[in-house]
């Protein structure tokens, strides 16, 4: 792609996301979402292959649906209240349409069904961004809006969300399918504490996309699509390997690395709150999810690739040596949990 077209494309999900970050009038915040959307379109088709194509018209149809129904809710809540503001959605009606929106433009089950699809047919590099920069945008609306947001809903779409993205990721192959239901399961963790503690929303989020941004420049340094593929990463780089493996299992939620940091104080939060139940469904889903990440360990750091006498070596391309980003998150996704006490006094 021309250096000129993707200076502009970057720079217009840059500006799609900053105005829906700093809007207080919906149709700001509409256009915002918006300019993001048309801007990674051009990024996911770049390939010219059937299966991009494929993606980029199914995400196109549902973030074109998603956008539609957010701006009925505005106009709606605007028609009966007179208030275009965002914080001011007073119709119960309205908030439970933007809510919908919201959740078909992320990913949340029941409205996932795109998700997996389309991060299959892209390649690494657009699927980091459409599952780390695409859901900052629609996260700032929600943390604008949960306290006019029915608590219920929202907890019910987060645990469908975990039940799903445990379930789905049980037979998958693909690593960017497997990567999409683990969205999808982080995503119902978010959700389900957004009405009793925002700020584990948010932490949640971040930890989230740094674990998944290390993830995807792993699988990128390795130039792996499947697990079989990625079972020769070990002979090629084993420090890669460990770091590999270290990093899914702090995905997974595995104590003492840092991802277990959001799953354990949203279950503390969850049971000061009474939702005993909830807390415990999330708790068993994070085991489904750890065991595909557990089959990708085990892929990544204990297995040979096959190489019988009839069958062609694979090329050793040149190795892509770490970056200072691959650094930096690897430290961030692995490390954070002792300070954990820091990190949660900070938060308001």
């Amino acid at each position: 792609m021309n250096p000129t077209v993707l200076t502009i494309l970057i720079s217009s999900l840059g500006l799609g996301t900053t105005l829906t970050f700093i809007g207080s009038h919906w149709l700001l915040v509409w256009m915002g979402l918006e300019i993001n959307t048309l801007a990674i379109i051009p990024l996911m088709i770049r390939q010219h292959h059937p299966r991009a194509v494929e993606a980029t018209t199914k995400y196109f149809i549902t973030q074109a649906t998603a956008s539609t129904l957010l701006l009925f809710a505005s106009i709606t809540n605007a028609w009966t209240s007179g208030e275009w503001s965002l914080t001011e959605m007073i119709n119960p009606t309205s908030a439970t349409l933007a809510l919908t929106a919201l959740a078909l433009k992320i990913g949340l089950a029941p409205l996932h069904f795109w998700l997996p699809e389309v991060l299959q047919g892209l390649d690494l590099t657009t699927g980091l961004i459409l599952s780390t920069w695409q859901k900052l945008a629609p996260f700032a609306i929600l943390l604008q809006l949960y306290p006019l947001l029915n608590p219920n809903l929202l907890l019910s779409l987060g645990i469908l969300s975990t039940i799903i993205g445990g379930w789905g990721g049980l037979n998958q192959t693909q690593l960017r399918k497997i990567l999409a239901y683990s969205s999808i399961a982080n995503l119902g963790w978010m959700i389900t504490i957004l009405h009793y503690a925002p700020n584990l929303t948010l932490l949640n989020l971040i930890l989230y996309i740094i674990m998944t941004l290390t993830t995807f420049l792993l699988f990128k340094t390795f130039n792996s699509t499947k697990i079989n593929s990625i079972a020769s990463s070990s002979t090629k780089s084993p420090l890669l390997s460990i770091i590999t493996l270290l990093t899914l299992l702090s995905l997974g939620g595995l104590p003492p690395l840092s991802g277990f940091m959001p799953k354990w104080l949203i279950l503390q939060e969850l049971t000061k709150q009474s939702l005993f139940i909830p807390a415990t469904i999330m708790a068993i889903m994070a085991l489904l999810s750890l065991f595909f990440y557990l089959r990708l360990c085990y892929a990544t750091t204990l297995t040979m690739n096959p190489n019988p006498t009839n069958m062609s070596s694979s090329w050793r391309t040149k190795p892509n040596h770490p970056t200072l980003i691959l650094l930096a998150s690897t430290t961030l996704s692995i490390l954070l949990l002792p300070l954990t006490p820091t990190i949660f006094m900070l938060t308001p």
